[in-house]
């Protein structure tokens, strides 16, 4: 097994596993897995949230440029008039 961006092997793989589990403890482990998915989620609900931001602004905007086009083609029917 190898992950090419990292250059870790399995050998090394294992050498951190054992780090993590030494550091930790076997107690330890799962909390920090539950923390770090917790973490995962909040980035994940907040880039969520910034999308739908960023989609109800161009919402908007869409909205305020036909309000704007409907003026200026109302302006133009009233010169073509008179």
């Amino acid at each position: 097994m190898m992950l090419g961006f990292l250059n870790i092997g399995g050998a090394e793989f294992l050498v951190i596993g054992l780090a993590f589990l030494l550091l930790f403890g076997t107690k330890g482990i799962p909390d920090l897995a539950r923390g770090l998915a917790k973490v995962i989620r909040q980035v994940r609900d907040a880039g969520d949230a910034v999308k739908r931001e960023i989609a109800r602004s161009a919402d908007i905007e869409d909205e305020s440029v036909r309000e704007v086009k409907r003026q200026i083609e109302e302006l133009k029917d009233s010169i073509e008039r008179k």
